[in-house]
Parts: structure tokens; C-alpha cells; sequence
């Protein structure tokens, strides 16, 4: 009888343990999100100025944490000031755009520009008066928050 047990035993733990490398093997399927699969929002007047696109909006499954979209920004439009816990990172796709770090110097950012800022910096982004911009953003959470929205960039800061 123990030895009828022992087997049974054995053979429903096998079981559990095939199914959970399923489930994990599921759990890491690759997911293509094809573009236009998602409807585009537009950018909320709280935490931007001007007409601001966000496109392919994304979120990994823990335990990652990355998180991201696409950021169509019209001319003279911008974030407002923010932070990121862990630092956001941009890439420029198009256009001619803009970049500053809180008392630090307007940095002109150009199709290809990868723009890393770190953690906890105050910050704002768009594009220039003249010229829309596109940038991808990717961000990091920490318990679930990616940004800080603080002040409007005001008319004087963004010309400055």
C-alpha cells in the first residue's frame, strides 16, 4: 500500500509540475502588438501644453517593470514639469524637439537622440515652436508609479 502511495505521490507531482512549466511557458509567450491595435489618447491639458498624441501604449507583467509609449508632440507642444523614480529614457523617432533638466540648459534632440534622465530629475520635453516631435518613452515603475506630474513649463521657461 505505501508502496501504491509513493507512486501515486510521485505521478501527481509530476503532474503539478508539468502544468506549472506550462503556465510559466505561457507566461513567456512573445506578445506582438501590431500598430494601430490600440486607439491613440491625447496628451491630458494637466500634464501637458498644446496638442500631445500618445500611441502604443504598453505595461510588462512582473515582474518587469518597463513601461512605455509613443509620444507625438505638435509644434510648441510639451510635458509639463515631472519626475520618474527610476529615471525615463527617450528615444527620438522625428522631428525637432526640446529637453531640460530644472536650472540646467534647453537641449535641442533630433531623430535618433537616445535622451537618458535620471531618476528624481525635474524635467520637461517637446517640441520646438516651430518643428512637431516624436519620441518613444520608456519608464520604470516603483509600485506601480512611473511619473510625478508637477507645474506647467510656462511660456518664458520654454522660450528661454
Amino acid at each position: 500500500m505505501r508502496k501504491r502511495t509513493k507512486q501515486v505521490a510521485t505521478i501527481c507531482a509530476a503532474a503539478l509540475l508539468s502544468a506549472s512549466v506550462a503556465v510559466a511557458q505561457a507566461d513567456q509567450a512573445i506578445t506582438v502588438t501590431r500598430p494601430g491595435s490600440q486607439p491613440s489618447s491625447v496628451g491630458p491639458a494637466s500634464n501637458f501644453t498644446g496638442s500631445v498624441r500618445v500611441d502604443s501604449r504598453f505595461q510588462a507583467s512582473a515582474p518587469a517593470r518597463i513601461g512605455g509609449g509613443t509620444v507625438t508632440f505638435e509644434p510648441g507642444a510639451r510635458t509639463a514639469w515631472h519626475t520618474h523614480p527610476l529615471g525615463q529614457t527617450l528615444i527620438v523617432t522625428a522631428g525637432v524637439g526640446l529637453v531640460q533638466a530644472w536650472d540646467g540648459p534647453v537641449q535641442e534632440i533630433r531623430p535618433g537622440d537616445v535622451v537618458l534622465i535620471p531618476p528624481g530629475v525635474k524635467h520637461w520635453h517637446g517640441a520646438t515652436s516651430t518643428n512637431g516631435m516624436t519620441h518613444i518613452a520608456l519608464t520604470e515603475a516603483v509600485d506601480g508609479k512611473t511619473v510625478h506630474w508637477m507645474e506647467q513649463v510656462s511660456d518664458a521657461q520654454y522660450r528661454r
